[in-house]
């Protein structure tokens, strides 16, 4: 089940956001997201648990996805997929632009943006704190 997240997520999302990013709960204020107007904050649950989110922020024409984590256990259960195909459906039909940064490593990530019709428009270098490079990828509305 795909629902808004609340503050009773945010200690769950913040473990899953680790895995993605060691200082996730630094870098990103989902408490702060929840209550601002420009955050879509939705969170996957299955058997009672948080086991995925997707944080994005929705300027009205264009949305940025900053991040989508889903754990471990629940990969390759089109999870993220389902988050994705959420966000896009909740958004505001004038959108014309959504934007995300991804690993240019991250194969799995990659392969999963790619079938919602994401293309590399740039490379981000040493975008990370690792020195990793990313690709911006964009993805025009219907």
């Amino acid at each position: 089940m795909i629902r808004e997240a609340n503050i009773y997520d945010i200690p769950r999302m913040n473990e899953l956001g680790s895995l993605l990013e060691e200082n996730f709960s630094k870098v990103y204020s989902i408490s702060e997201m929840l209550e601002d107007n420009i955050s879509k904050v939705f969170v996957y649950e299955k058997d009672d648990q948080v086991v995925g989110f997707i944080l994005a922020t929705d300027l009205q024409e264009t949305c940025d996805i900053l991040s989508v984590v889903v754990d471990p256990n629940y990969r390759r259960m089109k999870i993220a997929s389902n988050l994705i195909d959420y966000l896009i459906s909740d958004l505001d039909e004038n959108l014309k632009l959504i934007t995300l940064e991804v690993s240019t490593k991250n194969t799995p990530a990659l392969k999963l943006y790619d079938q919602f019709g994401f293309e590399v428009v740039n490379i981000r270098k040493k975008y990370y704190q690792n020195g990793d490079d990313a690709y911006l990828m964009a993805r025009e509305s219907e």
